[in-house]
């Protein structure tokens, strides 16, 4: 059997085509739904801004939230789930 699995994450009008470890779709399903909402909030809360800064607002939220975490638990567990997502977004945001 094929541990493996490819998944589509979607981020408004961008697509994220990944190949993954079957056992961890549900941590990026739910990594998806947090940028997602992350991204909504800060879109609602700060109008007007480009594209890029809700981008950067969002990955400065998760990234406080990850390392306030990390210092009352063992964050490293999702900091090794994320880094593959962000990775992903990056390359994104550099072929844009």
């Amino acid at each position: 059997m094929d541990d493996t699995l490819s998944i589509t994450l979607r981020f408004g009008s961008w697509t994220l085509p990944m190949t993954i470890k079957r056992d961890e779709e549900y941590i990026y399903r739910q990594a998806e739904k947090l940028i997602k909402e992350r991204y909504s909030f800060y879109t609602s809360s700060y109008p007007g801004q480009n594209t890029e800064m809700y981008l950067v607002m969002t990955i400065l939220d998760i990234a406080v939230l990850s390392k306030r975490q990390e210092t009352t638990n063992d964050a490293q567990p999702v900091m090794n789930a994320l880094r593959p997502l962000l990775a992903e977004v990056e390359a994104a945001l550099i072929k844009k």
